[in-house]
């Protein structure tokens, strides 16, 4: 299992950046994870529009899928349109984004597979798990198992034992990490700080942790030392072009 980000900021893109967005390759199948503010040009340096398999969206706010909108017209709008995309989502969660254009233009280029809580289902090679987090939209993360390698991702959350269960034994936790270690306090219940995202790595025995969703101009440094002071694994900072092979 191959995981290339293709952004990680939170809330909107840096300059040159894009938000939460991630390719994930098994077997030739690619499937997208979230697709964020400015992701789709940085998925069109790696694949075409109509090479993209399936897409997976964590939750409905706009830095995690309003580049669905284009990627769906990149299909739609040509000579010789693919098949209808399959995108899993939560119930309502893309109501909005989809509605972007005219009733109908887009019909055509995708089929909405809605997910549950605790669902499990098969995507091309991968195995999902979904699980509700804590987030002030519903949110489902996503435990991803391929070619015996298991990668879980949060979306956005609070800290939550939720997300310990969701990660137990990972290969990969790739967990919200918005803020370093205090979490203002409108936003504790439904996000989370790089040093509760080592202590959730920690206690899940996870092999390898990957912080993401930082606020823009956040020193990946600090939020790097922050986790390690919880968690005495590998830690990263996700960032455009990262490439993890999960073996």
């Amino acid at each position: 299992m191959r995981l290339r980000v293709l952004g990680a900021c939170g809330a909107w893109p840096d300059a040159g950046q894009a938000c939460s967005g991630y390719l994930l390759e098994h077997e030739g199948f690619r499937l997208v994870v979230d697709l964020g503010y400015a992701t789709v040009p940085q998925l069109l340096r790696h694949v075409t529009a109509e090479q993209v398999d399936a897409v997976f969206i964590s939750h409905g706010h706009p830095d995690h899928c309003a580049d669905l909108n284009p990627l769906l017209r990149a299909r739609a709008l040509r000579d010789d349109p693919p098949a209808p995309l399959p995108v899993y989502a939560l119930p309502g969660a893309l109501d909005a984004v989809l509605a972007l254009d005219r009733p109908g233009m887009l019909a055509g280029a995708y089929e909405l597979r809605e997910v549950t809580d605790g669902g499990a289902f098969d995507v091309g090679p991968f195995h999902a798990r979904t699980r509700l987090l804590p987030h002030s939209v519903p949110n489902a993360g996503v435990r991803l198992a391929a070619g015996g390698r298991v990668l879980a991702y949060t979306g956005d959350s609070g800290p939550s034992p939720d997300v310990v269960e969701l990660a137990r034994g990972a290969d990969v936790l790739l967990a919200e990490a918005t803020h370093v270690d205090e979490v203002p306090e409108g936003s504790r219940r439904h996000l989370s700080s790089a040093r509760q995202a080592g202590r959730q790595a920690a206690a899940a025995g996870v092999g390898r942790l990957l912080l993401t969703h930082l606020w823009p101009g956040t020193d990946p440094a600090a939020a790097r030392a922050a986790a390690a002071e919880e968690y005495d694994g590998e830690v990263a900072v996700a960032a455009t072009d990262l490439v993890l092979d999960l073996r």
